[in-house]
């Protein structure tokens, strides 16, 4: 594998993992209520979904969601489903994110973090298609598909990484202007909100034709 193709690789990744999605969203969320720490966790998770999603396109699974109307009916339904729940849970205040003076992310396990960035990274099918139309583009067939997988892979988790850490960063900044509980208020239902759009984006997707 050339530096030309990394860098192209890495230039088209990047561009992809910087546009807003719930992935952004839940570090945002997690970086204002817990904090920076609490946002690696999320994002450790987020990446090992995104490996096995890489993965699974790799191994042909990618192509089975582009064929089967079916099974990309079911995986979108199922995808918007859990974002619909996880935004309807913000509007009504059954997730909250608690804003204070102080981080304590005692109350947030890292195992519920990590679980929680795994699915929002392997709820969504559009990941998979990505890996799908974008891999094939970037490797070699003629030469071994391992390194290339694991170069690639690697390269576009480590770019998600850094990315939701920033975004983490960023909103750990603004904590000091979201004290007030009615600002709090409505950023829950910002969120919930958001996340819904998500999952009605998700349900007006559209099974590429292969």
């Amino acid at each position: 594998m050339t530096l030309e193709v990394v860098v192209a690789f890495s230039v088209v990744a990047g561009l992809a993992i910087l546009s807003p999605g719930p992935a952004i969203l839940l570090a945002i969320r997690n970086g204002i209520s817990l904090g920076v720490a609490a946002v690696i966790w999320s994002s450790l998770g987020n990446i090992a979904g995104i490996f096995c999603l890489s993965a699974a396109a790799m191994l042909g699974l990618g192509l089975l969601l582009k064929s089967s109307a079916l099974l990309f009916g079911i995986v979108k339904i199922l995808g918007a489903l859990y974002l619909f729940y996880v935004g309807l849970r913000h509007v009504f205040g059954r997730t909250k994110i608690e804003i204070s003076p102080s981080v304590n992310i005692s109350a947030y396990k890292p195992y519920r973090l990590c679980r929680e960035g795994f699915f929002m990274a392997t709820i969504n099918p559009k990941p998979i298609l990505f890996f799908t139309a974008l891999f094939p583009q970037f490797i070699n067939a003629e030469v071994s598909l391992l390194p290339q997988f694991l170069m690639l892979t690697s390269i576009f988790m480590l770019l998600s990484f850094v990315t939701l850490i920033c975004y983490a960063m960023l909103a750990t900044r603004a904590r000091a202007a979201l004290l007030q509980p009615r600002i709090a208020k409505w950023i829950n239902r910002m969120v919930g909100t958001v996340f819904i759009s998500f999952g009605a984006a998700l349900l007006a997707l559209r099974r590429p034709v292969a």
